[in-house]
C-alpha cells in the first residue's frame, strides 16, 4: 500500500523497540523514515535528537514500550517533549504493546495503577493522540484524556488460522478472564469454545486444571493477549492434551516471552505458537514454532486514516 505522502505534512518517526515494525509502516505509506537518534550520555541519560523539520507537521511516533520496558518510555517521553518543543502540529503515540498495562487496578492494599500513570506520563508530555493494539485492559482507554483508538489482533491471528484448514476446533480460553478473547476468536473461526479452570496461583504450574467443555479429539487453540513467562500456554497445553485434545496450537498478539519463556515452548507439546510482531522477537530467541504475523498493514491503515482525518471505527472489526 502506497499513498504517496512522500511531500505531504505527515512524518514517521521510529525510536529503539521496533524499528523493523516501523520501516515496514512508513514503506506501506510510501514515506521515509524521519530522521532521529538516540543515543546515552556517559552515565545513561537518553538523549534524542530530531534532523529535520517537524514545525506544523502531524507526526507518528512508533514504539513498543517492552522490554527494557522504562528505558522504552523514557526515549518515548523524551520524543514527545522534543516534538512539542519543535512545534509538531500533532503528535500521535503508536504504540503497539502498552507497556504497564497489566496493573490497571488496585488487586490488593497499597498497590500502584500504573497503567493510569503511563496515560499521565503521555498526556503529560504532550501526546496528541494514542494508537494502540489489544491493551490488555481496555478500560485503560478511560485513563486518557485524548483520542485513543486500540485495534485488534485477533482477525489478523484468525485469518492464519483459518488458511490452515484445521479440523475439529475448539477455542479455549486459558482462565476465566479471557473469555471474551476466546469468544471473539471463536466467533471468527465459527468454533465451540471451552475455558481452562484451574484452582491455584495464576502463573505457576502448581494446581489442578479442568476443563469446561468439550476438547476430546479436538484441536485445541489456545487465546490470550500476551504470552509472558510462558507459564499459562504451556500449562495449559500439557492440561489439554492430558484430557484428550488431539493437538494445541496458540496464539497472542503480544509476545513479551521473559524469561525461560522459549525453553519452556520448546519443551511443551504445543504445535505451534502464533503471534503478532508488536514486539520484536531477537534472532537468538527465534523457535520454528513460533511464527510471527506482520500488524504494519493493519497500522498503516489506521496512521492514513487519522492524517486523512477520516473513521478508524471500520478498523475495530
Amino acid at each position: 500500500m502506497s499513498n504517496g505522502y512522500q511531500d505531504s505534512k505527515l512524518k514517521i518517526f521510529s525510536l529503539s523497540s521496533n524499528r523493523p515494525l516501523a520501516e515496514e509502516i512508513a514503506a506501506n505509506m510510501g514515506v521515509d523514515l524521519g530522521k532521529s537518534t538516540v543515543t546515552t550520555f556517559s552515565d545513561g541519560e537518553v538523549r534524542i535528537s530530531i534532523e529535520e523539520s517537524v514545525r506544523g507537521y502531524d507526526v507518528f511516533v512508533i514504539q513498543s514500550t517492552s522490554e527494557p520496558v522504562n528505558q522504552h518510555i523514557l526515549e518515548l517521553l523524551i520524543m514527545i517533549d522534543t516534538l512539542k518543543r519543535a512545534s509538531a502540529k500533532t503528535i500521535n503515540i503508536v504504540i503497539p504493546y502498552y507497556g504497564y498495562a497489566r496493573q490497571d487496578r488496585k488487586a490488593r492494599a497499597r498497590e500502584p495503577i500504573t497503567a493510569k500513570l503511563v496515560a499521565d506520563l503521555l498526556q503529560e508530555s504532550g501526546a496528541s493522540r494514542i494508537i494502540s493494539l489489544d491493551l490488555h485492559a481496555p478500560q485503560i482507554q478511560g485513563f486518557f484524556n485524548i483520542p485513543v483508538d486500540q485495534l485488534a489482533g485477533i482477525p489478523i491471528l484468525s485469518r492464519y488460522l483459518e488458511e490452515k484448514n484445521l479440523q475439529d476446533v475448539v477455542v479455549v480460553s486459558p482462565d476465566h478472564g479471557s473469555v471474551s478473547r476466546a469468544r471473539q476468536l471463536a466467533d471468527h473461526l465459527k468454533a465451540p469454545i471451552a475455558i481452562i479452570d484451574k484452582r491455584g496461583p495464576r502463573e505457576t504450574e502448581v494446581g489442578e486444571s479442568n476443563i469446561v467443555g468439550n476438547i476430546d479429539g479436538k484441536t485445541a487453540i489456545l487465546i490470550d493477549d500476551i504470552v509472558d513467562t510462558g507459564t499459562r500456554m504451556t500449562s495449559g497445553t500439557k492440561a489439554l492434551i492430558e484430557k484428550g485434545a488431539k493437538e494445541v496450537y496458540a496464539c497472542c498478539t503480544h509476545p513479551v516471552l521473559s524469561g525461560i519463556a522459549m525453553e519452556k515452548i520448546e519443551n511443551s507439546q504445543l504445535k505451534e505458537l502464533i503471534v503478532t510482531n508488536s514486539i520484536p522477537i531477537a534472532d537468538e530467541k527465534k523457535l520454528d514454532r513460533i511464527t510471527q504475523l506482520s500488524v504494519a498493514p493493519l497500522l498503516s491503515d489506521a496512521i492514513t486514516r487519522v492524517y486523512e482525518e477520516r473513521s478508524v471505527s471500520p478498523l475495530f472489526d
